[in-house]
């Protein structure tokens, strides 16, 4: 029987784009259905500033929660196919479910904000100014600070692995060790408040880091012999 030679499955630079646009769409629908109040309210506000935000716009609310619960499916998807590539270019080692582990929990956490935030939008939850808050300041967690922990999982199991291999570049290895070390310090925002600015660091230089990975993984066709492979993270 003929080996296979080359990778079976969907474009993790799709997949990453994907997530990419449906989570940006979420911001920016949410930002125009406000109709001009204001652009965030951080959970920890007073509780009926929190309300009077949420509520104002329900719309808004929705549709911005609809985008992110979205996001969740390609980003799952990506980190799963990312994975399997890692070990069809002949790594066989922790990282690669360090990796997997961290994805699901970044892939979970996308779903839980993108839901509980979603049931702000319904009315007869929206009547209770304590409720709305406690659900809210939910959302804000799981897309938050378990986002970020998940996704620092994520690019160390990627970053730490191919430092071994060298399936990625150095520059570009340590772009993602940079990038897991902000999504692990962001588990600080639980009791000090300024550490909340690591979360929206790991996101979007996560971005950019996620897009880059997946270039550099899917040029050629390069893998790594069993011997090396073994001795990585």
């Amino acid at each position: 029987m003929k080996p296979i030679s080359r990778f079976r499955g969907p474009s993790i630079t799709l997949l990453a784009s994907v997530h990419i646009i449906l989570f940006v769409s979420g911001l920016v629908a949410g930002y125009v259905l406000r109709h001009g109040a204001s652009a965030y309210v951080t959970p920890f506000a007073p509780t009926e500033q929190v309300h009077l935000f949420l509520t104002q716009s329900p719309m808004a609310v929705r549709v911005s929660n609809f985008f992110l619960f979205g996001s969740a499916v390609p980003f799952g998807i990506f980190a799963v196919t990312t994975v399997s590539r890692l070990r069809f270019m002949g790594v066989r080692a922790a990282g690669t479910n360090i990796t997997l582990l961290g994805g699901l929990v970044a892939t979970t956490a996308l779903f839980l904000s993108g839901i509980t935030g979603w049931i702000l939008s319904v009315p007869d939850v929206s009547d209770s100014a304590v409720v709305v808050k406690a659900i809210y300041l939910l959302s804000f967690l799981c897309g938050g600070v378990l986002y970020a922990i998940g996704f620092g999982l994520f690019a160390a199991g990627i970053s730490a692995t191919s430092y071994f291999t060298r399936l990625l570049p150095r520059w570009l290895t340590f772009f993602g060790i940079f990038v897991a070390i902000i999504g692990e310090l962001s588990w600080f925002s639980l009791i000090a408040y300024p550490a909340n600015f690591f979360i929206p660091i790991t996101r979007f230089i996560g971005f950019v880091w996620m897009l880059l990975a997946a270039m550099a993984l899917t040029a050629g066709h390069k893998t790594v012999a069993p011997a090396s492979a073994g001795d990585s993270l």
